[in-house]
């Protein structure tokens, strides 16, 4: 689900850069529906004329930080 907006957005993120920088975009299809200065204002204001689930918030910021996790675990190995 959403793996369409999700492309766009890594398609055309140094596009997006430009205009966006720094914002929480939404994105629904291969169009910005729009940008806002936080993760709960783009939710909020989306929620009311788009359903929840139908539409992607995205941080525009550079490189891929804003949508990878790295997580760390400690392994014992008893040999």
């Amino acid at each position: 689900m959403l793996e369409q907006e999700f492309k766009y957005y890594l398609k055309n993120q140094d596009e997006l850069l430009k205009k966006f920088n720094g914002r929480f975009i939404v994105i629904k299809g291969n169009k910005v529906l729009g940008d806002y200065s936080s993760e709960i204002e783009a939710l909020s204001e989306t929620r009311k004329s788009h359903e929840v689930g139908t539409f992607l918030i995205q941080h525009c910021t550079p490189g891929n930080n804003a949508y990878t996790e790295t997580y760390h675990s400690r392994v014992v190995l008893n040999v």
